[in-house]
């Protein structure tokens, strides 16, 4: 269904499992651009007392995000297919793997984030992201993907009053 790119799924399982493992316990979470599921189901399975809602804008994808959720019978996931601009809850917890440059990803993050949320970098295997100003690093965690080592950052935004 070209939900990820060419390769092995497998990977994207690994990376999303490790990615949200020792993660803080959120009551809401967003996963944006959810895509073939990875990481929101990981993380719906990890919290399992945690409401995920996963944003995917392409159709084709949604369905087959339904489809998943329907047949594992997994309870605490929503999946709604629109675009993230269009959203207007705020969330405890904000995620994604490939969605957006870092600097994109925490300006949607910014406006879905309640405050004292957290938001999940996933920053892949070679970053060279210098964190804004106004984030502040709460947690990383480093875990292995195949051959490579991966990076995670916990953030929270620096409200200005």
């Amino acid at each position: 269904m070209d939900l990820v790119g060419p390769g092995p799924i497998e990977p994207h399982f690994e990376d999303s499992i490790n990615a949200v493992q020792n993660l803080p316990h959120c009551a809401n979470w967003i996963d944006l651009g959810s895509g073939a599921g990875f990481p929101g189901f990981a993380l719906a399975a990890q919290q399992s007392q945690a409401h995920v809602l996963m944003v995917e804008s392409r159709q084709k994808r949604c369905s087959f995000l339904k489809t998943v959720k329907r047949e594992a019978k997994i309870q605490n996931v929503r999946i709604v297919n629109q675009r993230t601009e269009t959203i207007t809850e705020t969330f405890d917890g904000v995620i994604s793997r490939a969605y957006k440059p870092p600097i994109e990803y925490l300006k949607d993050a910014t406006r879905l984030l309640n405050p004292k949320g957290i938001v999940v970098l996933m920053l892949g295997s070679n970053p060279t992201f210098e964190l804004p100003s106004d984030w502040a690093l709460v947690d990383s965690h480093r875990y292995k993907v195949s051959d490579h080592t991966r990076l995670v950052w916990i953030l929270q935004y620096r409200r200005h009053n």
